[in-house]
């Protein structure tokens, strides 16, 4: 694997990429919470854009995988700066962005920081809003007090070591919330959640697409997968997504 190559973004954030040149749209995969770009969605679909030569590039936010700072010391309006500095300095024209979990919160708000740099989208298990929906709607009497006092709580993970989340990550997410109004995405626009995920609620979805307005957003259910969506069927609907979006667009 050769190392990464790095850009500083204009708040001083060092943050990692790895860039495949091709043809457009290019394609702009978008991680998850404490996840990298070392995943095998974002590999699956690197490879699927060397083979049709499509431009390609992943990143890590700010406290992620191979990019500078901590993790705890970030919060979605932080990982939202790297994702569009990310976007308008290492791509040429629109591009196609491919969130995974939180990573769809964050495409969705490009859509509206700079929507003139998107053309089109695809979300896989998105979790937009998640911070204040599923985090602090779930935390307890003594979660909360100890967010308040020690400005920091831990929660279990499915993944790995807990979860530290902070006062700061959650009062941030408040400003940055997308589901409490319409959420306009004029472009071909694909939703994949599964069935069996845990961490996002089928219901997440729903109010997604409910929200959701355009001429071509469809939202699609795949029965018995989870949060992960990396099996190889899996990986490869994310490509025929991906592929479908970018045949709506050349046919324009």
């Amino acid at each position: 694997m050769t190392d990464p190559d790095f850009l500083t973004t204009p708040q001083g954030r060092r943050i990692a990429y790895r860039r495949t040149e091709g043809a457009g749209p290019g394609v702009v995969f978008l991680g998850g919470f404490k996840s990298d770009m070392q995943g095998n969605k974002a590999i699956a679909l690197e490879d699927w854009a060397r083979r049709e030569g499509r431009a390609f590039l992943r990143f890590d936010y700010s406290g992620h995988g191979e990019s500078d700072g901590e993790f705890i010391a970030g919060c979605i309006g932080d990982w939202a700066e790297d994702a569009r500095a990310a976007i308008t300095q290492l791509t040429e024209g629109p591009q196609i962005l491919v969130g995974s979990s939180m990573g769809g919160w964050i495409s969705l708000l490009m859509t509206k920081a700079i929507p003139d740099h998107v053309a089109g989208l695809v979300t896989i298990a998105a979790a937009p809003d998640f911070t204040e929906d599923s985090m602090w709607a779930g935390f307890d009497d003594a979660q909360r007090a100890a967010l308040e006092m020690v400005e920091q709580v831990s929660l279990p993970s499915d993944y790995g070591d807990p979860y530290i989340i902070t006062k700061r990550l959650i009062e941030d997410g408040r400003r940055h919330l997308v589901l409490r109004g319409p959420i306009e995405l004029p472009f071909p626009t694909r939703f994949l959640i599964g069935t069996a995920d845990t961490a996002v609620d089928l219901s997440v979805a729903y109010r997604l697409m409910d929200r959701a307005q355009g001429p071509d957003i469809r939202l699609t259910l795949v029965k018995g997968s989870d949060h992960r969506f990396s099996e190889p069927a899996e990986l490869r609907l994310i490509e025929d997504m991906v592929a479908q979006v970018s045949a709506a667009i050349v046919a324009g």
